[in-house]
């Protein structure tokens, strides 16, 4: 099971709290421009992976020079998710219910709806759960509803989905166990939530 993860000069304490909580593997985030200068940090049994956080201002940036380098590249929902997914320009759009979109009587403001659903699937684009989101929200049950409907739409297209961290600090990271009863009440089967700890890589 891995774990995805934003260090900033911390990975030693990642690691530590990744073994504790029984992590095989850690993809660490950087942004671009530390990316380049960052080396595979391998301490004792947790394995550790390298990714691109970009953004949509370095989005294009990123994708001219690594596009063809099997690089991994993750980029936070934003107001250009569609083009994101449609272009497929990273492999994993996070925190879709983060943003502050209206909710319906009917319908929940997500982040997705049938049509970027439709787009994920099409082009093997994963969308991720964040932890930190729901952690550090100050309308966590908005964040929970949200995400409750976006498991159903990720379910009914068959979107692959990831549930992670995404912090920057260690101590907001929780033990599988953990998540599978935490997502399981909003929804996943077992089965969806354990392949949500695996897809990444």
């Amino acid at each position: 099971m891995i774990d995805v993860v934003m260090p900033n000069n911390n990975e030693k304490e990642f690691v530590r709290i990744a073994e504790k909580l029984g992590y095989k593997s850690l993809l660490f985030l950087y942004t671009f421009d530390n990316f380049i200068n960052k080396k595979i940090f391998n301490n004792g049994t947790t394995k550790t992976y390298n990714g691109i956080l970009a953004n949509q201002k370095n989005i294009q940036k990123v994708n001219n020079k690594f596009r063809n380098k099997k690089v991994f590249i993750a980029i936070k929902s934003s107001n250009s998710d569609r083009e994101t997914i449609e272009e497929k320009q990273a492999n994993l759009v996070f925190s879709l219910e983060e943003k502050g979109r209206k909710d319906f009587m009917h319908q929940r403001g997500s982040g997705l709806d049938h049509i970027l659903a439709k787009l994920a699937h099409q082009n093997n684009i994963i969308l991720g759960f964040s932890l930190n989101s729901i952690i550090n929200s100050n309308k966590r049950n908005v964040i929970l509803g949200r995400i409750m409907q976006n498991i159903k739409l990720c379910r009914k297209y068959k979107v692959k989905t990831v549930i992670g961290s995404f912090t920057q600090n260690p101590m907001e990271m929780r033990s599988p166990q953990d998540i599978v009863s935490l997502f399981t009440t909003l929804g996943m089967t077992q089965k969806e939530v354990k392949d949500s700890l695996n897809n990444v890589l």
